[in-house]
């Protein structure tokens, strides 16, 4: 499973990059001013990547005040002008696609082909899909629903947003938050992880770069505690985008809550993987193990509780065991490897906190364990298959967020579909069938944001991505997303020209004082 291959030594001059602060507010890189420094490691070496100086609640306040300073104008601009301007970003990210897939992999740890192929390219795409989104941002037509007055709605941008990313997609995640914000005519500041704030300030000088307008995007890298508190809780942010686990969500939402903030969620994920007897097994057993491990299942959509019918059950663990153990750890930079670090060496410990606690109510098919040798250095887990887990046991309850699957069986179609709906979370979800008649049924019984058929984990920038239940609400990408990011105006026009409307009498009284009137 080790396979070392050759470091491309050409990784990311971060420290050089980033000279100036890992902060960008009004147009400009800056240092933080909280007075503590904040070191970037790579989780593939424990090697130091970028020492700089945090954001404190003087930086939030500072770039909260840009955005405020920048939404009047760019709110003003048309359509077509933002759509201009999205068109010349995603040109520039096109042309700094290397240097953000580097810095992607250095900061993550994930392998340099799933930043290449997955986390970039999807971040130009959906780019591009909101240059043209920001010209179809319409309202209900007009009408005369009352009949005396004429109706129209106008869908208007709500101000400063105050976005939270997490660390396991920095890029997406960043473009996510930002994209349809702007695209409607909003401002932003971005907080992104501590932990891997590089490609969010790359993604910020790129706009600026592109001629998006000092302000309109500004990035101020911080603790939570510090600099995400005080940005949910500002007085002069207006709406609340947080992507994370349920458990901050919650305390995000009782901060924005207490003034009154727009306020979307996406949340934690536990997804079921539902397997019938009559699917194709190698093709279940190779979207298990894909759906699972992408990202080193640091991905809240991750495949992370396959239910499978009794019939195959046992072919299924055996074949999906085999397929994990032929992927590759290694150096992220080496072409040979698929998998990489997780985000830290307290996440690892943390995951495998959960696969050893499982040992004493399950069994450990395949994994389990840290690699020893060079990659002990990093972060890395080996890909681990638990088979016989209790559905009420914690490794089917929680949020692992690591290289872990847990596979158990199910009797009847009800049974399967009653176990996958079987925790507090709902953001993603696949059945697997042959039967459309099955498959469809799953579809509409899963309780969750996004269910696939024989697939895991594609998305696309035309479709929303958001949860049910303790997953969240409101929707990322597509144009659903701009439910969250605009206000609706009701706009109604009188068409009688009569001083004297028939509803007064409701408080003149009678109709000798309206016809006097």
């Amino acid at each position: 499973m080790h396979n070392p291959g050759n470091a491309t030594p050409d990784r990311f001059p971060a420290q050089e990059r980033f000279e100036e602060g890992a902060q960008f507010i009004a147009g400009r890189p800056a240092r933080g001013t909280s007075g503590r420094t904040h070191t970037v490691v790579d989780p593939a070496s424990g090697e130091e990547v970028l020492r700089y100086e945090l954001a404190g609640t003087d930086d939030v306040d500072r770039a909260v005040a840009a955005a405020r300073e920048a939404f009047p104008g760019w709110a003003a601009t048309t359509p077509g002008e933002r759509s201009d301007a999205l068109h010349r970003f995603a040109a520039v990210l096109a042309d700094r696609a290397e240097d953000f897939a580097r810095a992607e992999s250095l900061q993550c740890g994930k392998p340099l082909k799933l930043s290449r192929e997955f986390d970039v390219p999807g971040t130009i795409d959906n780019t591009a899909f909101f240059a043209g989104a920001a010209r179809h941002l319409q309202g209900q037509s007009a009408g005369e629903y009352s009949g005396d007055h004429t109706s129209y709605i106008r869908r208007e941008p709500i101000g400063v947003v105050g976005s939270i990313a997490p660390w396991n997609y920095p890029l997406q995640m960043a473009a996510w938050k930002v994209l349809p914000a702007i695209a409607a005519g909003n401002t932003v500041v971005l907080k992104p992880a501590e932990l891997t704030p590089l490609t969010s300030l790359l993604f910020a000088q790129a706009a600026t770069d592109a001629g998006i307008p000092d302000g309109v995007i500004n990035i101020v890298t911080g603790t939570g505690r510090e600099a995400g508190e005080h940005l949910v809780g500002h007085p002069d942010v207006a709406m609340t985008s947080f992507t994370g686990s349920t458990a901050v969500g919650k305390r995000v939402a009782e901060i924005a809550t207490a003034t009154v903030k727009r306020l979307h969620l996406e949340l934690g994920g536990k997804a079921p993987f539902v397997v019938f007897d009559d699917v194709d097994l190698e093709a279940a057993a190779h979207g298990a193990v894909a759906g699972a491990l992408i990202n080193t299942g640091q991905d809240c959509t991750a495949a992370t509780r396959a239910y499978v019918q009794r019939p195959l059950y046992d072919a299924f663990v055996e074949r999906t065991a085999g397929l994990m153990e032929t992927v590759r750890l290694g150096d992220p930079f080496a072409a040979g490897t698929d998998l990489g670090p997780l985000i830290s060496h307290g996440q690892r410990d943390r995951v495998a906190g959960f696969v050893d606690r499982a040992r004493a109510y399950a069994r450990v098919v395949t994994g389990g364990e840290a690699p020893e040798g060079e990659l002990a250095k990093g972060a890395y887990y080996r890909p681990t298959l638990i088979a016989d887990a209790p559905q009420d046991s914690e490794v089917v309850q929680s949020e692992i967020f690591g290289p872990v699957l847990v596979v158990l069986p199910f009797d009847t179609d009800d049974e399967g579909l009653a176990l996958a709906n079987d925790t507090p979370y709902g953001l993603a979800a696949s059945a697997w069938s042959r039967d459309v008649y099955r498959a469809n049924r799953a579809t509409r019984e899963i309780k969750a944001g996004c269910v696939w058929v024989n697939d895991h984990i594609p998305i696309i920038s035309e479709m929303p991505h958001g949860g049910y239940k303790s997953s969240g609400c409101g929707k990322d990408m597509s144009a659903y997303s701009f439910e969250e990011y605009t206000q609706i105006k009701h706009v109604m026009f009188d068409n009688t020209a009569v001083a004297a409307k028939d509803w007064h009498r409701t408080v003149f009284g009678t109709d000798s004082r309206l016809q006097a009137a």
